[in-house]
């Protein structure tokens, strides 16, 4: 005759198998949206570097050209093709020349992008 003896850990196996599961699952979720931030920051910083490439390009194109400053003034010129949504602005206060590049991206506040610079003809 065999007697079964119920354990007092019977399926114990099965509930630390879940667990461990879920821990896993948490550290996954974790890394993926670790990612997804470090792929925000990451575009960010590119159009935040090209903005400042955009306005020092202006700058150094008005610097060569000092006879015509006046023709580099500008109001929010499309520059979408460059940076979404985005715009240059140059406005002269004397000799001092201000650069600002504007840009937003789809479900994101509006980014900006100064630059001054004296330019004084020879």
């Amino acid at each position: 005759m065999t007697l079964y003896i119920k354990s007092a850990q019977h399926g114990i196996i099965l509930i630390e198998a879940m667990i461990a599961i879920l821990i896993f699952s948490i550290g996954v979720l974790g890394i993926v949206g670790l990612q997804a931030a470090m792929l925000k920051n990451t575009s960010e910083s590119k159009y935040r570097a090209d903005a400042s490439f955009i306005a020092q390009q202006r700058i150094g194109t008005m610097w060569c050209d000092q006879d015509n400053l006046a023709a580099y003034i500008e109001n929010n010129t499309d520059i979408s093709n460059l940076l979404p949504n985005g715009a240059r602005t140059t406005i002269q206060s004397g000799v001092q020349y201000t650069v600002t590049i504007t840009w937003q991206q789809p479900g994101e506040i509006q980014h900006n992008f100064s630059t001054t610079a004296s330019i004084v003809g020879d």
